[in-house]
């Protein structure tokens, strides 16, 4: 009896799903960064900034922008066939602030994003992640027409701990923030290894 190959249908795999934030000041880029790299339509919950909002809402540096995030931007992303991750995006501003602990349940690490021309509207964040032991990266992302600084001074800057890797990146670019991703997986897995678990509480 001849044997020939194997007619059964290979077994899918069931993916892991991880949790990844994208934090930072207001309008740094966090909407852009999610719709760069998302292989669905991103959920976003964008409103139109008025009149009303300007005393609130600092434009300075980003006098262009005419919307903002008001609950969060999703969108998804397969690193590998055994790995999806689900992105979501923070709203910036002060009083939007209470949705965060919502967000960070579950999450396995978070993106800061950071804009040099602004550089301590992230500090809220970087601060945040701390204090909830939530590993994460931070990532500047290179504006046309910003000053470029080096990493070194960026990372003085924002008095970060030697173990938070800082990278300069394109929010626009999908290579870019995919690079940006797995930084934050692989370093969320070294802080797993060694006992130091993410408390998203």
């Amino acid at each position: 009896m001849a044997f020939g190959r194997s007619s059964r249908k290979k077994t899918p795999v069931e993916p892991v799903t991880l949790k990844i934030l994208v934090a930072g000041g207001f309008g740094v880029g966090k909407t852009t960064l999610v719709g760069a790299v998302s292989e669905i339509r991103p959920l976003r919950t964008e409103e139109v900034l008025t009149e009303a909002g300007r005393p609130v809402d600092d434009l300075h540096g980003v006098e262009a922008k005419t919307t903002t995030t008001v609950a969060m931007d999703f969108g998804r992303i397969t690193l590998r066939e055994d790995l999806v991750l689900y992105l979501f995006g923070t709203p910036g501003q002060d009083r939007f602030w209470f949705l965060w602990d919502e967000l960070a349940q579950g999450a396995l690490g978070a993106i800061v994003l950071a804009d040099t021309r602004r550089l301590e509207d992230c500090f809220a964040a970087i601060d945040y992640f701390e204090r909830r032991g939530i590993p994460f990266t931070v990532a500047v992302n290179c504006f046309e027409g910003a000053r470029r600084y080096p990493t070194e001074t960026v990372r003085a800057a924002l008095d970060l701990d030697p173990e938070v890797e800082l990278v300069m990146c394109d929010a626009r670019d999908r290579e870019s923030v995919k690079a940006i991703l797995v930084a934050v997986v692989e370093h969320a897995l070294v802080l797993a290894d060694r006992g130091q678990q993410p408390v998203a509480t």
